[in-house]
């Protein structure tokens, strides 16, 4: 079993392709890219911990994409969630999420919040940059190829001093 973070997927939302210039012609075709991105990464019995907005759609298509992915997706509530609900597949959690010194967040939190020693792992902000980026991890998915990332991946590539 793995565990993998993402953030900012946002299925189904047809103008987040022009508002964030990601490399796709239609909604069908960005969904259909992540979803075999997302399962070529994920098994079944991984988890993965999406970092908020999720999809913009109605409740069938979420159910429906929801079956389509790999993996036990814990979802931190993102500002795009309200709509989403544990009843089709997932595990939400609304505020932040602790593992060691990582605090998971859907935004980034403000630097001088960020205890001493901890790292934080965010998205909202699509693909702009962080201020501090020893301490603030932008997992949006313009920053990491629109595909999950394995949080063991994160420690070797060394985001954490």
């Amino acid at each position: 079993m793995k565990l993998f973070l993402i953030s900012d997927n946002h299925f189904f939302h047809k103008n987040i392709i022009k508002y964030c210039d990601r490399p796709f012609k239609s909604v069908i075709e960005m969904n259909n890219e992540m979803i075999k991105k997302w399962n070529n990464k994920v098994s079944k019995n991984d988890i993965v911990i999406h970092l908020g907005d999720f999809a913009l759609t109605d409740e069938k298509r979420i159910i429906e994409l929801r079956k389509k992915l790999n993996g036990n997706i814990i979802l931190i509530e993102g500002n795009h969630d309200w709509r989403l609900k544990e009843s089709y597949g997932f595990i939400i959690i609304k505020g932040n999420m602790q593992i060691g010194n990582i605090i998971l967040s859907h935004r980034p939190l403000p630097l001088e919040e960020l205890p001493k020693g901890f790292i934080n792992i965010f998205g909202h902000i699509h693909q702009r940059d962080v201020l501090d980026n020893k301490r603030q991890i932008n997992l949006s998915v313009e920053k990491i190829n629109y595909e999950p990332i394995e949080l063991s991946d994160i420690y070797n590539n060394a985001f954490f001093i």
